[in-house]
């Protein structure tokens, strides 16, 4: 199985998938096919059923049930793309028997993962490590995911004496940027629930994300000469720096932790006639959530007050929504995957995601989608890594939700 999943990550990363946050197409990025049509054939090459790819280029599959009698059909997701970071020539590199010490990413460079500023590699010692060259992301977010998953469905495969029932898998596109699951046919996919494997490190899973929001903020000044300025000019970069002032300094991503809520500013630019700012908001709390957003807008009414005019508009628009809305109507689903991470001889890890999946948009969609690890860790960055050893875990963990929800019915 291992030699399996490392093959499997090899390829699929090298393979660049980046969504676009600035892309109207659907998906953000015309790669994001490369890897869609490559998991297109090896699923019908494996054996699975009902192997499909739509316009948009998500890829769904079954693994037909083999037994009997009627048993809950489960789904498992993970996407396809990649973060907003470099992802063009991954350049892999396997790392046998970890040590536990820093691990020199680029010689040449000098960049180093280093155990002082990432502790979470002490995890992972004696395991083997599949790193990055330090110049691009490595792509196991979540590619990783999709190797585990493609892993267990061929392990069934090959193992007819393994009891299921209807398997159900699925690719997305455009996870990174919030917009994929919009295109997810819940109906097609006819799933009972369904997991995303899209976490992180040993025996993690997930059913509570943010909630979250996105603002597009524009700054209206006036350009005057500086000799004749006076009572005149409205500088839209002084203007984008008194809004950005505005923000409460500790509601911020480097202050905050566990359920604490932040403001991000994301994108800026100004001259002196016309200025934008982009920011994102989360909170895991709905009402402290809608209370951020109120306080963007108050902020907006404030700096139009003291200037007499409309030098500041907002659009705020939400995201998606704290999937544990819906889950915790379903904790039998959050039970099963307990069960099953005990199974393969890890402790559950169950802590708030401080980010989204596609299930935080599933789950109200109709598909109730907590998230499971993967095996892989320090995402969105030249950092990071995916431990095989781990991957296999979560293998293992996918084959024992499986059987004990075969299991559950006897």
């Amino acid at each position: 199985m291992k030699q399996e999943l490392t093959q499997r990550l090899i390829k699929y990363v090298k393979i660049n998938t980046r969504s676009n946050p600035y892309s109207d197409t659907i998906p953000s990025s015309e790669n994001q096919f490369d890897l869609a049509n490559i998991l297109l054939e090896e699923c019908r090459e494996m054996g699975l059923k009902d192997v499909s790819m739509d316009k948009h280029g998500i890829v769904m599959a079954t693994l037909p049930s083999n037994i009997d009698k009627k048993v809950a059909t489960i789904g498992f997701i993970a996407h396809m793309d990649t973060a907003d970071f470099n992802s063009e020539n991954v350049s892999p590199r396997i790392i046998e028997n970890y040590d536990g010490k820093d691990i020199l990413l680029n010689e040449d460079l000098n960049i180093i993962t280093d155990i002082e500023t990432f502790p979470n590699l002490l995890k992972y010692k004696g395991d083997t490590l599949v790193v990055t060259d330090g110049l691009t992301l490595l792509g196991a977010d979540n590619k990783a995911g999709i190797s585990n998953i493609l892993t267990a469905m061929n392990h069934l495969i090959q193992n007819p004496d393994i009891k299921h029932g209807d398997i159900k898998i699925a690719f997305t596109i455009d996870e990174e940027i919030g917009t994929g699951a919009e295109s997810f046919d819940v109906e097609k996919f006819n799933a009972d629930f369904a997991f995303t494997v899209d976490g992180a490190g040993y025996g993690e899973m997930e059913y509570e994300t943010f909630n979250a929001a996105a603002s597009k903020v524009t700054f209206k000044g006036g350009s005057v000469h500086p000799g004749s300025a006076k009572d005149a000019m409205i500088n839209a970069n002084i203007l984008v720096h008194e809004f950005i002032s505005a923000l409460p300094q500790y509601e911020r991503p480097e202050h905050t932790e566990k359920y604490e809520g932040f403001y991000l500013v994301t994108d800026s630019h100004a001259t002196i006639e016309d200025g934008s700012l982009e920011l994102i908001i989360r909170d895991h709390d709905k009402t402290l959530f809608e209370a951020k957003k109120a306080y963007l807008d108050h902020i907006v009414k404030e700096m139009n007050q003291k200037y007499n005019q409309t030098v500041v508009t907002i659009e705020t628009k939400d995201s998606y929504y704290n999937m544990e809305e819906i889950l915790k109507d379903h904790m039998e689903i959050i039970d099963l995957a307990k069960k099953a991470i005990e199974k393969v001889g890890l402790t559950p890890i169950v802590e708030p995601v401080r980010g989204g999946t596609d299930g935080s948009r599933l789950s109200f969609m109709g598909l109730p989608t907590p998230n499971l690890f993967t095996g892989s860790d320090n995402f969105h960055g030249k950092h990071e890594f995916a431990s095989i050893d781990a991957m296999q875990k979560s293998t293992e963990t996918i084959l024992e939700i499986i059987k004990l929800n075969t299991q559950m019915m006897e």
